[in-house]
């Protein structure tokens, strides 16, 4: 299968992105009790949780601009379905399709995040229900160049009920493990963030920064596990917590119905 290691898409296989794979991970354990009937995946990259979701599914599909991955998960897979597309429109799916669909991590490189919502409220069927997750602008630590925008909680709250009638709000924060290596990085990221003295991560066009950003990510990913390797290592999904109080959350967890 296809592997794809950058530090936006994070790996399971790479050491230092463990923290990191670990929270990604969490939203799908998160989502294990809502997921039921037809299942689509919007964004599913290497396919994190298909293994965990796609038994409490009927069917499962799923989408990703990324064709190279989806054809390991086609082999990995042989029951699912899986689409190659750039998003949105979701391309080919039918209005009324799925009980659930589960997008986690998508929105934030959507540049028309209604019409996305939109297009997810299309295809669910009456009743369905589906489950987003984001960062949460306010724990970010720099700009990612590879996001068009980021959100508040209340930010994406009111933008949901522009298209849902049930919208729920939720986060996924960490216990002190977690908010120890959260510290940790915020610690490193600002003494990176003092060379910046033009404030240029803010004022460059997203295209210029990507290649910086990703540089500057995997050595402080890298260096924050050579500083501490046991912590990053032992860190797993049961560190990350559901919570209520999304404000204070790394990400923020959408549930919405139709």
């Amino acid at each position: 299968m296809a592997k794809i290691y950058t530090t936006e898409i994070t790996s399971e296989d790479i050491p230092s992105d463990n923290p990191i794979h670990q929270r990604l991970f969490k939203a799908y354990v998160a989502a294990k009790s809502y997921v039921h009937g037809d299942v689509l995946e919007v964004g599913c990259g290497e396919g994190r949780g298909i293994a965990l979701l796609k038994p409490k599914s009927t069917s499962f599909t799923a989408v990703d601009k990324i064709d190279e991955a989806l054809n390991g998960l086609r082999v990995k897979f042989p029951d699912a379905k899986f689409i190659a597309m750039n998003l949105p429109p979701l391309h080919g799916l039918q209005d009324n399709a799925y009980d659930c669909i589960i997008t986690f991590q998508v929105i934030e490189h959507i540049k028309d995040d209604r019409f996305f919502l939109k297009e997810i409220h299309r295809v669910l069927k009456p009743g369905g229900m589906a489950l987003i997750t984001t960062p949460n602008r306010k724990l970010s630590l720099s700009r990612n160049p590879w996001h068009i925008r980021e959100y508040l909680a209340d930010e994406l709250k009111q933008l949901a009920l522009k298209i849902f009638d049930t919208v729920e709000m939720k986060g996924i924060t960490g216990n002190e493990k977690i908010m120890a290596y959260y510290e940790e990085n915020k610690r490193s990221v600002n003494r990176l963030m003092r060379w910046d003295i033009f404030n240029l991560q803010h004022k460059l066009p997203a295209w210029m920064l990507r290649i910086p950003y990703e540089f500057m990510n995997r050595l402080n990913r890298n260096k924050l596990h050579a500083g501490d390797s046991t912590l990053v290592r032992n860190i797993t999904h049961h560190d990350y917590l559901v919570t209520d109080n999304a404000d204070e959350a790394l990400d923020l967890f959408l549930i919405v119905k139709k």
